[in-house]
């Protein structure tokens, strides 16, 4: 079954207010939810359907409050569990627009063996992962996401384990669509998000988000006004992988490796630098940018991967239209009433 993206389906033209909800929001002051929360409801009028026809699932923790503070319909589900919801939901009815709001302990945690499979699946779903490296609502433990060493509640001589990277976790499961946005680039944000609600398949947009409270400035080395020009490198499909604070580094292959080069240095010139296929099958070059840390290179944003591929909904209702006029039965009514029966 086809579905229409980006069409203004809408008689009035609606704007961020309409998806605004009467609920009081209750995050922390300075929370980087909020500026998440505002560039969704700067989105939602953009992606051309009406508000009856979006549905935001959440599962639990500070991000999945989500759905109340979104004037649509949504679930607030349980622990990990979102995926098999929103999964539901898009079968039920594929024209839906269908958002899974979670956050780094939600998804990759409890929720991990859902996480994977919704990626490998490619249901036509948006996944937006808060990634504030904490457990925040349960006040302060390590989640999958921290770096190993971090002294929290939960490790109070620092954690041992290794930390998941989102995006290396979703190339792993062959994830069809992957970006990295930051909750302080709310511009950017729009942008990466309507490149997910185009896609079809399942969209992961990984959002750095600082906790005010619990982790603070875990992400200061790579969004200072100091440093961010020189350890964020954007990407857009098509350009070059040129960044700094001079606009004069880049990225360029150096056997089986990706390395910083300066432009006008050592005779490096423009057409040195790497251009960016997000649409590439191979996840290669994918793999080697999600990588990337600071301050030996500068962490990717942007939409990494977004590549074409069969979806599962697709799939599933392909299957339906071939079976329903060979099937005995034509309702559930038919089904339960079939065979031997009996009244108690």
């Amino acid at each position: 079954m086809e579905t229409t993206h980006l069409t203004n389906t809408n008689e009035t033209t609606l704007t961020a207010k309409d998806f605004a909800s009467n609920q009081d929001v209750r995050w922390c002051p300075g929370c980087g939810d909020y500026a998440i929360l505002n560039a969704i409801q700067k989105t939602l009028p953009e992606i051309g359907k009406k508000r009856e026809d979006i549905v935001f699932v959440s599962g639990i923790g500070c991000s999945s409050r989500f759905p109340y503070y979104v004037e649509s319909y949504g679930f607030h589900t349980i622990h990990g569990r979102a995926p098999a919801i929103a999964t539901g939901v898009k079968l039920a009815n594929p024209n839906l627009s269908v958002w899974q709001v979670t956050g780094d302990g939600d998804a990759l945690a409890i929720g991990g063996n859902h996480f994977i499979h919704a990626l490998r699946r490619n249901i036509d779903i948006n996944i937006l992962l808060f990634n504030n490296e904490i457990y925040g609502l349960t006040k302060g433990q390590f989640s999958p996401t921290s770096k190993t060493g971090i002294v929290t509640k939960s490790s109070p001589q620092g954690t041992v384990d290794r930390s998941f990277n989102p995006g290396k976790l979703a190339m792993g499961a062959n994830a069809t669509f992957f970006a990295r946005v930051v909750d302080i680039e709310p511009k950017k944000m729009v942008e990466v998000f309507i490149e997910a609600e185009k896609h079809r398949g399942t969209s992961l947009v990984e959002i750095l988000q600082n906790c005010v409270i619990f982790n603070d400035k875990v992400f200061a080395g790579i969004t200072d006004k100091e440093v961010k020009f020189d350890n964020q490198l954007w990407l857009k499909h098509g350009e070059r992988m040129i960044f700094g604070s001079a606009n004069n580094k880049g990225l360029r292959l150096n056997g089986l490796k990706l390395e910083v080069v300066t432009i006008g240095e050592n005779g490096i010139t423009e057409n040195d630098i790497l251009v960016h296929d997000a649409f590439c099958e191979d996840s290669t070059l994918h793999n080697l940018l999600i990588n990337l840390s600071a301050p030996e290179f500068p962490v990717v944003f942007g939409v990494i991967r977004s590549y074409k591929a069969p979806t599962f909904n697709d799939g599933i209702w392909n299957q339906l239209k071939e079976e329903k006029p060979k099937a005995k039965f034509k309702t559930v009514n038919e089904l339960m009433n079939s065979g031997v029966t009996w009244e108690i």
